[in-house]
């Protein structure tokens, strides 16, 4: 696979911000986006096809609208075009009364595709279970019968600039390239979907994947703070981040070694890195969480004042949990980042571990790199998902007749996050949201082998804010940042979904 497309894909998905060509500095030495829109088409594409598949053990008719839907702004003035693909049931249960779920992925800047092709549409992309590289073409692309389309209609949305997304007129992409701008814009659309689709009295769900998570907390706020409330009955969260904090671990801040060391001792107990692995995954884990809290945590807080014997204690815990060598824990003041830790656990064999998932393994040219040269599990998925999804709308949805490229990462500006990206928090919004609304619950999937977004950070995330917990369900995966590549947990977690929907 291109080199290039690789490391595009690593920054996008790690929330990095990929600047568009057209770029000029300001005064003040910003990178700033040229206006330089394509033209604001007469009309809106629509492709509209009628299909049959096998879900669950169903036979279902449904409807696939692509499509793509002018936005305007305050002043009626049309800023932007944004694709959709939505999928309508029509046997059965169908009608206005029936589920419905939005559903986008993160980035910000990456396209829907991941969530499309690998969990919730018709088909699907499929990969080995055992965490190789995807190849070349011919990939496989299956019909999915693990697809929601049995209890929930779904619109998957590209938001502005990725997919076939775009800004129009005189929009720069300040109005929608930031938390609470993408916020508007999204809920926006759905507003106006629910509208033109007559689906208000529809039971109502956000479905999102990495950033996408944030951008689903950030919407509760967006559309059930006000009088003109949307009120969704769920949000489901796949491989969370709402609270950026979680990572940091520059200066004093501790939170981001909590948060990473659980997942840290999962991929080296996967590795078998561990000087004695005896217990499952579940049980170490559960060692591992409650070490990280009751005697790492006051570790760091101590600092130079931690005791010499209480320091050496906690390097014996660390090599145990972690692997790592000792000297090289104590030479990192009990520190080891996430990066580090994916070229030291095996830099004796000249390899590291992926971020996105640390199953993944590349061989590195060289043994001294003090992070790893590129991310093993992004580049081993690209190829297929991008294959996969252009395949499927020139063949089963007739897209045709769209000349300009369909970013499937990248195609934005500088994302505004309205300060710090390390201060952004949209967990307060997301429990304000199950405070106003006794209706909303929320499903979380957690992958063990996760270094993008750790379940230990979204642990600790939902163990404050006031979090209604009864109504929040937690779920754990033997895979990393996307569980559908991974079989096993696909069926898990479709099922786990199928339930949460079928709950209300």
């Amino acid at each position: 696979m291109n080199l290039i497309f690789k490391i595009l894909l690593f920054a996008t998905v790690s929330f990095a911000i990929i600047y568009p060509a057209a770029a000029r500095q300001d005064r003040e030495g910003r990178e700033e986006r040229q206006v330089s829109n394509m033209p604001t088409p007469d009309e809106p594409a629509k492709f509209l096809t009628e299909h049959k598949a096998r879900i669950n053990d169903q036979n279902i008719s449904y409807t696939a609208t692509a499509s793509e839907m002018l936005m305007r702004n305050d002043n009626d003035e049309i800023t932007g075009l944004m694709w959709n693909v939505s999928y309508i049931r029509t046997d059965g249960d169908a009608g206005e009364n029936r589920p419905v779920m939005f559903i986008f992925n993160g980035g910000p800047g990456s396209s829907s595709v991941w969530l499309h092709m690998g969990v919730f549409g018709p088909k699907r992309v499929v990969l080995s279970d055992d965490a190789v590289d995807d190849g070349a073409a011919p990939f496989q692309i299956d019909d999915n019968p693990l697809s929601l389309l049995d209890v929930t209609d779904m619109v998957i949305i590209d938001p502005i600039g990725v997919g076939y997304s775009r800004t129009l007129g005189k929009s720069d992409g300040k109005d929608v390239w930031g938390v609470k701008q993408d916020a508007r814009s999204i809920g926006n659309f759905i507003y106006r979907w629910l509208t033109e689709n007559n689906r208000w009295q529809s039971p109502k769900y956000l479905a999102g994947e990495s950033y996408g998570t944030t951008r689903a907390a950030a919407l509760i706020g967006e559309l059930e703070g006000g009088w003109t409330d949307v009120a969704f009955n769920g949000v489901i969260l796949i491989s969370s981040i709402l609270d950026f904090n979680m990572e940091k671990t520059d200066n004093s801040h501790i939170k981001g070694y909590l948060s990473y060391l659980p997942t840290m001792a999962a991929i080296s107990w996967y590795h078998d890195k561990l000087p004695e692995k005896s217990r499952s995954i579940e049980d170490f884990l559960a060692e591992v969480r409650a070490f990280t809290i009751d005697e790492y945590a006051p570790a760091l807080l101590k600092g130079s004042a931690l005791l010499a014997a209480d320091r050496a204690a906690i390097i014996d815990k660390l090599h145990a949990y972690t692997g790592l060598d000792k000297q090289y824990i104590d030479n990192a003041d009990l520190k080891v980042t996430a990066s580090r830790y994916r070229s030291e656990l095996m830099r004796n064999d000249r390899k590291a571990v992926g971020r996105l998932d640390g199953r993944f393994i590349i061989n590195e040219r060289e043994a001294n790199n003090q992070t790893y040269s590129y991310d093993p599990s992004s580049a081993g998925i690209d190829a297929a998902y991008t294959a996969g999804l252009m395949h499927y709308m020139s063949n089963d949805l007739g897209v045709s007749g769209i000349r300009r490229e369909y970013n499937i990462l990248g195609g934005i500006g500088r994302w505004n996050w309205g300060g710090n990206r390390n201060s952004t928090n949209v967990a307060p919004a997301l429990a304000q949201g199950l405070q106003e609304n006794k209706d909303l619950r929320i499903y979380v999937t957690n992958g063990y082998y996760d270094m993008a977004t750790p379940f230990h950070g979204t642990e600790m995330t939902f163990n404050n804010y006031g979090f209604d917990k009864s109504r929040i369900k937690m779920s754990y995966f033997e895979v990393g940042h996307m569980i559908y590549i991974h079989g096993p947990s696909l069926e898990k977690m479709a099922d786990e979904m199928r339930e949460f929907i079928l709950d209300e």
